[in-house]
């Protein structure tokens, strides 16, 4: 029985991607449908970070299309991904060697911020993007303990700072530019921002898909000025199920609304206590909070992490969750965030302005 490109994509319509959830021949994923007799070939490119489910994927394509075809020979799915730039807020110059900004913000501190943020940059370097993080907490970065980095960055030939490396990622932060870990920065809101500025717009990031930026806590005049200055494709909020930390949380979601910055959605950190001697789970902070909050502004629970000893362990001594025990529950719930994460800035609006050429005028 032979069978056209037409009865592939038809196929494919009735094969829903489990991280979009959208089929597979709607979107632009399905390339170079090639049919040689019975035979078919074809590549799906992706657009966010899969590696860990990309043998998957091409297993469940094969298997369906072979189901749907009758009389198909041999069928050969090549699938790939690839993360592009997406648009940003109008009139912010971007950044060189950079895709995707992610602001990872939450309107008060001791809500676990720092934490999601280096252990959702792991995640997506473990899905095979490249990814950085940037330590914007001037006054107290927490980046260089985080991922067990020692020393000071190097200034490369263009007079830019390399970014100093641990576990696949790229890092700045003013802890490597400082002295011993108690001097305290001293600093008024101008400086700071001028020297985050520096930070972000000196350092040789080298080709990032994404750059996660660990911002300070609060809805002030640093997190605004940074909010409205740095090029972001959208943020995410981390909150904690109690009232008083969801309160804060609202403000920090308004402000990136104010500005013209995405939401691409909420964590809801601490949702529930494991205790470390029987592994009774309880929801000591309350319950259901993060989930109401994304009800009230129409965004989306990215997931929920618990409050669990190993994670303050792990992330204290250099090596967080997801590099300490990559295949262990808590590393599963950052990777679903991540991958998540990465789902939801796919979907978003491209920036298409490096496709454009640039016009100069020349006197003559």
């Amino acid at each position: 029985m032979s069978f056209s490109e037409a009865d592939v994509q038809g196929a494919l319509k009735n094969l829903i991607d489990p991280n979009t959830k959208k089929d597979f021949a709607s979107g632009k994923s399905l390339k170079n449908i090639n049919i040689s007799g019975n035979d078919v070939s074809l590549d799906i490119l992706l657009g966010y970070p899969a590696q860990s489910v990309l043998g998957e994927i091409r297993a469940k394509i094969e298997a369906h299309l072979k189901a749907a075809l009758p009389g198909s020979g041999k069928v050969s799915v090549n699938v790939t991904s690839k993360v592009v730039p997406h648009a940003v807020q109008q009139g912010v110059k971007l950044v060189p060697g950079v895709k995707n900004i992610i602001a990872v913000a939450s309107g008060k501190g001791g809500v676990g911020k720092s934490t999601t943020a280096v252990n959702i940059a792991l995640a997506l370097a473990a899905e095979g993007a490249r990814v950085g993080v940037l330590d914007a907490d001037i006054y107290g970065p927490s980046q260089p303990t985080m991922l067990g980095i020692s020393g000071h960055p190097e200034t490369s030939g263009t007079n830019l700072v390399e970014p100093m490396t641990n576990h696949g990622l790229q890092a700045m932060s003013i802890g490597f530019l400082v002295g011993k870990d108690d001097t305290p920065m001293i600093w008024r809101g101008p400086m700071a921002i001028q020297a985050l500025n520096q930070l972000l717009r000196q350092t040789h990031w080298d080709d990032l898909d994404y750059l996660i930026v660990d911002l300070p806590p609060g809805t002030g005049d640093i997190q605004l000025s940074l909010a409205q200055q740095m090029p972001v494709t959208g943020a995410i909020i981390v909150t904690t199920p109690q009232d008083i930390a969801l309160m804060d949380a609202r403000k920090g979601l308004k402000m990136f609304e104010k500005v013209g910055v995405k939401i691409i959605g909420i964590v809801e950190n601490m949702s529930t206590h494991i205790c470390s001697k029987c592994g009774h789970e309880e929801h000591i902070f309350g319950s259901g909070g993060g989930e109401k909050m994304c009800a009230d502004y129409n965004t989306e629970l990215l997931g929920s992490l618990p409050l669990d000893i190993r994670i303050r362990e792990q992330t204290d001594s250099g090596k967080p969750t997801v590099v300490a025990d990559p295949d262990g529950n808590i590393a599963k719930s950052y990777k679903q965030i991540a991958r998540r994460v990465a789902v939801k800035v796919a979907d978003m609006a491209q920036n298409h302005s490096t496709v454009f050429p640039k016009v100069v005028m020349l006197n003559t």
